[in-house]
């Protein structure tokens, strides 16, 4: 039986998700099977986060159905590693607490932790570890009672150049042993090299994300602010002195005259690419 044939190990159907009047999303769909690893692409702000978060059964929709099974292992964006206590003594703890027994929490605990190279082994601090060593810790927890739902909100960030594609290995092996596994990213490229199925968030609403889109780079400069994150066809925005918006070549235009209606200089507009 295909993947796409079982019954879907979670779904949402007319997801929508407010933070007081503002929408983050808006009637998001997905259905997500055994063996699928599905990327969600989409800018700071876009909502990709809160659709996780949805997803792992840690917030609460607005409206809409949400479907989920009872063993997920969640990686949220940020992981409160300031903790009195190892990263062995963590890991049996939620092993524990889990069902597992500390034998069992301890053996798991070690091999992913020995998998992903924490710097200073299962004993290490928790409240010492780097960004990119806690991440590992991260997603040891995650791993740690073998989910049927494997949620990663940004796994890669942080983490050092040796250990990105052992996270890349391990999320194609979760998958082949029946979990779907769900993860977000900024990067096009990136999320299509690691996902067999794609979307992108945009506008607060779930679209796919085709091969070969043709891209655009728009830099702007002054004028009033804007959540550009949520502006329909703006795929990913870096904030600096300037502001660098990767745009689908189709909504050049209309986000050219948005930006201008807003009061922005346009430093510049790169010859379009295109999304691999």
């Amino acid at each position: 039986m295909s993947s796409t044939a079982a019954q879907p190990v979670a779904a949402v159907s007319g997801l929508t998700k407010r933070h007081g009047r503002h929408a983050v999303l808006r009637g998001v769909d997905l259905a997500v099977h055994p063996g699928e690893v599905v990327g969600v692409l989409g800018s700071n702000g876009s909502g990709k986060s809160t659709l996780l978060r949805v997803l792992a059964g840690v917030s609460r929709p607005s409206g809409g159905a949400v479907r989920t099974v009872p063993r997920v292992g969640y990686v949220p964006d940020r992981f409160p590693a300031r903790q009195r206590m190892s990263a062995r003594a963590y890991l049996r703890h939620l092993g524990r607490i889990s069902g597992l027994t500390s034998s069992d929490a301890d053996e798991r605990a070690a091999r992913w932790l020995a998998r992903f190279a924490l710097a200073g082994g299962p004993d290490a601090p928790l409240r010492e570890l780097s960004k990119g060593n806690a991440q590992k810790v991260a997603l040891a927890q995650a791993l740690l009672t073998e989910p049927e739902l494997l949620v990663l909100d940004e796994p890669w960030s942080g983490l050092d150049v040796e250990t990105r594609p052992v996270l890349t290995e391990v999320i194609a092996e979760v998958a082949a042993e029946g979990a779907a596994v769900v993860f977000t990213d900024h990067r096009p490229e990136l999320v299509r090299t690691a996902a067999t199925r794609s979307y992108r968030l945009t506008g607060g609403r779930l679209v796919e994300f085709e091969a070969g889109v043709a891209t655009c780079r728009i830099v702007l400069h002054g004028g009033r602010a804007a959540d550009w994150s949520g502006c329909d066809g703006v795929l990913d925005v870096r904030r600096g002195r300037t502001v660098e918006l990767e745009v689908e070549s189709t909504r050049r235009e209309a986000v050219l005259a948005e930006a201008i209606e807003l009061g922005c200089s346009v430093v510049a507009v790169e010859s379009p690419g295109r999304q691999r």
